[in-house]
């Protein structure tokens, strides 16, 4: 199975969360117009990336011929529903500058929260399951 794309994905998604942190840090309301586009595009990534998981790699992996494989895709899928549910909320929330203008603190400690479980799972992805992935 070839993975680029995913993995391609995996990078445009990072850089999305590197420059809202930066953006964050220079000042929510100061770059609140910026901060909500940059929410808009990533989740269109986002959306896209989860899609195509779901209705091709995590399939193709249930279909492996490798047991322990098979269950590690399964496990990934479930975990990942919980994560794109508070993904979406937190999109829905600031994705519009008056959202975040009005709540700098909110949105600073749900971006902390949802940013990082986001971040956390593509960096296990890329270690734990792209590889085995690939080596098939």
């Amino acid at each position: 199975m070839n993975i680029d794309k995913f993995k391609q994905q995996h990078v445009d998604i990072l850089q999305g969360i590197a420059t809202l942190r930066r953006m964050a840090h220079a000042g929510v309301a100061r770059n609140a117009a910026e901060i909500a586009r940059g929410i808009v595009a990533m989740s269109a990534t986002i959306k896209l990336h989860l899609a195509v998981e779901d209705r091709a790699m995590y399939p193709a992996l249930a279909r492996s011929a490798d047991a322990d494989l098979a269950r590690t895709g399964r496990a990934f899928q479930e975990e990942m529903d919980a994560i794109a549910q508070s993904y979406e909320a937190f999109a829905r929330r600031w994705n519009n500058a008056r959202s975040l203008e009005r709540d700098e603190d909110g949105f600073r400690a749900d971006a902390n929260s949802v940013l990082r479980r986001v971040h956390e799972r593509m960096q296990r992805e890329n270690r734990d399951l792209y590889p085995r992935i690939e080596a098939l």
